[in-house]
């Protein structure tokens, strides 16, 4: 049995155009034609459409997903293990980002300021002021740092549970590439790059893509930063820089 390109895009929620596009592309070629040349689709395209939708829900790039699908002796059931795993993490953080944005909203609505007790829930065992002295001594007396300080001075509650929430989700997306074998100068990783430089800038000072390298540097460079990411998942630090660094030639910077 084959179907027609209207009646697979019918079953998959797309449109006709986004089938001739993925053809044009040579993501998903129609494993049949008509005499009159009509595109027909097989159960076998029909299964790959299905990993393709999966892996732009998690937000793969096309040019990504096409090297993903076609690598050798890789089955239907890996993808979907490999799918499920993803799928379960992006599920796990949306829950945890959903309960961060009602205790956020919860402290706006009552205008609750962060109390010392409160910065554990928001940051855990971590305790910023404990580097206070080497944040000063390194970046101090720069207008980055004024710019820094001068933010973080007015952060509420709900404002650091929002920040601490965004910088998890890069987090656990750059980890979910990583794993995932994403190349580090690849479009998904060059642009959860820009997000975590974009994060900085939002939340601290603003961070040109010159800075963004030299942090990236420092990922690597400084055993504790390294600890940090690499306990995320093995090499995850190194897979950061790489993209840091890509993500600037991109931007010609």
């Amino acid at each position: 049995m084959s179907f027609s390109v209207g009646q697979v895009a019918r079953l998959a929620g797309i449109t006709v155009r986004t089938l001739h596009h993925y053809d044009e592309i040579g993501l998903l070629t129609p494993g049949e034609r008509t005499t009159a040349g009509y595109r027909r689709y097989t159960d076998t395209d029909l299964t790959r459409l299905q990993q393709i939708l999966l892996y732009r829900e998690l937000g793969f790039a096309l040019e990504e997903i096409a090297v993903i699908l076609d690598e050798p002796r890789t089955d239907e059931l890996t993808h979907l293990r490999r799918q499920h795993e993803l799928l379960t993490r992006k599920a796990e953080r949306i829950h945890e980002v959903i309960a961060a944005v009602e205790r956020a909203m919860q402290a706006r609505t009552l205008n609750i300021p962060l109390t010392p007790q409160e910065r554990l829930e928001v940051f855990g065992d971590f305790r910023p002021e404990d580097h206070d002295a080497e944040v000063e001594r390194r970046w101090g007396g720069g207008e980055r740092y004024a710019q820094s300080r001068r933010r973080v001075a007015t952060y509420t509650k709900a404002d650091w549970l929002q920040l601490r929430a965004e910088g998890e989700a890069i987090a656990a997306d750059l980890v979910a590439a990583c794993k995932a074998g994403l190349p580090a100068d690849g479009d998904h990783a060059m642009d959860l790059a820009e997000r975590h430089r974009g994060h900085i800038t939002r939340w601290f000072y603003t961070c040109t893509y010159e800075i963004h390298r030299c942090l990236g540097d420092m990922y690597v460079d400084d055993p504790r930063f390294t600890a940090t990411y690499d306990a995320l998942t093995p090499g995850l630090a190194g897979y950061l820089r790489h993209a840091i660094h890509a993500n600037a030639r991109r931007a010609g910077a």
